[in-house]
Parts: C-alpha cells; structure tokens; sequence
C-alpha cells in the first residue's frame, strides 16, 4: 500500500493494548479490515505491545509491513492497560477511536453498530456484553463493580468496565488515564459533558491465550472507582472536601473547649486533668490540617501538569 493511500483522511483509529496475544492478533487484524471495509471507511490499527514475552512484537512486525495501517507501539515493560491506551491515543489520527481487547472476545463486526449509535448524536458508544462467555472470577467481580459505578458515579450502564468502545477523537484531550481508569472513560467523559450511549455486543470465549485478569482486579478497581468519585467531584474544589471535614473537628473541639470552659469557670471545677481537654485541642489541629491541606489541594489543581509514566522502546509507525 502507498503512501498516498496512508495519507487520506482516516476514518476509524483501532487502539488495541496488548499482552502476550501472538495467536490472536493476525485473526484479530483480518476480521477488523473485513468489518470496516464493508462499510466503505478507512482505517488505522494501532497495536500497543505492553510488555509482552511470547513472539507478540513479532507478529505486529509481520502486519506492519503486510499492511502499514497496522501501526505498532512496543513498551519497554509492563506498564498496564491506561498507559497502552493514552499511548495508542496519542498516536491515532481517525475521526473516531474504537477500543478493544487482543484477545478475539470482541467482535470486530459489531463495529457498524457502535457507528450507527455514534451517528444518533452520542460522542461515546459503550460495549454491553450481554452474554458474557468469561469464568466466574471475571464475572463476578465485574457484578460488583458495575454496581458500584451506577450508585457512586450516577452512570446508567449496565458494562461500564466493557473495553469494546467507540467515541470521537475530540474525547482524548479530555482524558488522563492511569492505575485502571481505562475503566472509567465513560465515567470521565460523561462528567465533561459528552453524551454516553450502549449497545449489546456478542462476546466470545477465548480460544488462544490466557486471560490477564482475575478476582484480584475487584480490588483495584473499587480503589480506582473512588479516586475517580472524588475526582469527579472535587477536583477544581478539594477545599470543599477538606474543609469540610476540617471545619466538622474543629467545630467539635470548639464545643469540647467551650463545654469545659463552663465547667471551668461556673463550676469551679479542674479541667487539666480531663481526657476531654487533650481530645478538644486533638480535634481542633486536625480540622486546622485537614482545611490546610485543601488549601494545598487548590494550589495543586489549579497547576495543570501531564506526564507520560510509560518508556515507549519503539514504534513501528
């Protein structure tokens, strides 16, 4: 393929982080060309190797020069999943991005689907697996989370955590992802005002590999879920976090204070010795610390820093 043909206008950037997925990715590759150009759209696949052991560079090597719209970004090691995306990010130049997992249990021809709803005025386009086809310690600990999403985050999705997504490009400059907030795009972008839409997808079981994820994730992802929470809601106003519970200490060992103050002065009686007098001026420093540190917080915020926390060690692009 010429170069001319890589520099029209692409339509769809197909961003896919992977780990020790070699079997997978030349089946992955034929059925995303076959489902795109059946819609007539151009495409680029950009295929984020995140520290893989098994031959996988090697194989994105092979796309490459097979088709040099497969584009490849190689980790220096294991940086997890939000760094391969905000790297794929960074690189992709389609019109709209598509996430999803190296694994085949997406479906590349349920890509029309997701572009159809993008059409109907969504900006981001969620996957909802329907049947999920994953062992019990996937699904259970996805139950959960997604509970969580829709009570702490407000989010009317039944798969928040679903990587089979669609969304316009404009939706990236808006994101900053670390830890496991690849989980939380829909999250972010829907507190930044973009509208979110769902569709079903199929899901397949996996038939090359092994799966990288496990009940452990339920863990890391509540934690995720409530920075994220907190984010959403403080970040421009951490003050209004701190110091509210701040001023809630300091507003109790003022009423300890004054309590043995009366006890003190009316009642003539000796307060030094009192347990209560350490616990007033206890709670009295911490609510002076904690509006302290919101304080700190405000200044933080208002210093917008971004930083790549990844080591790219080559791209083929």
């Amino acid at each position: 393929m010429g170069m001319k043909a890589l520099n029209k206008r692409i339509d769809f950037s197909v961003v896919v982080p992977v780990k020790n997925e070699r079997d997978n990715l030349r089946r992955l590759y034929n059925k995303v060309r076959y489902a795109i150009s059946r819609m007539n759209k151009t495409f680029e696949m950009i295929i984020v190797d995140d520290g893989s052991t098994d031959g996988t560079w090697s194989e994105i090597s092979n796309l490459h020069k097979f088709d040099p719209r497969v584009r490849g970004i190689r980790f220096q090691k294991n940086f997890k999943k939000s760094a391969a995306l905000s790297a794929g990010f960074r690189e992709a130049k389609g019109k709209y991005i598509i996430t999803m997992d190296g694994d085949l249990q997406d479906d590349p021809s349920e890509i029309p689907k997701f572009y159809a709803k993008l059409q109907k005025g969504y900006d981001i386009v969620i996957g909802w697996k329907y049947i999920r086809h994953d062992p019990i310690t996937k699904t259970f600990p996805s139950k959960i989370f997604n509970w969580l999403v829709r009570r702490l985050l407000k989010l009317k999705t039944h798969d928040a955590d679903c990587g089979f997504k669609m969304f316009r490009k404009e939706i990236i400059e808006h994101l900053y992802l670390y830890g496991d907030h690849y989980r939380h795009i829909p999250a972010l972008a829907h507190n930044k005002g973009f509208r979110l839409g769902e569709v079903k997808v199929r899901h397949r079981k996996r038939k090359y590999g092994k799966t990288k994820y496990g009940f452990s994730r339920l863990f890391t992802g509540t934690f995720d879920l409530i920075t994220v929470k907190f984010l959403i809601s403080y970040f421009k106003r951490p003050l209004h976090f701190f110091g509210m519970i701040g001023f809630l200490f300091s507003l109790l060992g003022f009423l300890a204070g004054l309590y043995l103050l009366l006890v003190k002065f009316i009642f003539g009686q000796i307060i030094g010795n009192r347990p209560l007098l350490l616990l007033a001026i206890l709670l009295i420093v911490l609510g002076v610390q904690f509006i302290s540190l919101g304080l700190i917080g405000e200044m933080i915020a208002n210093v917008k820093k971004e930083e790549k926390y990844y080591v790219i060690k080559e791209k083929l692009i």
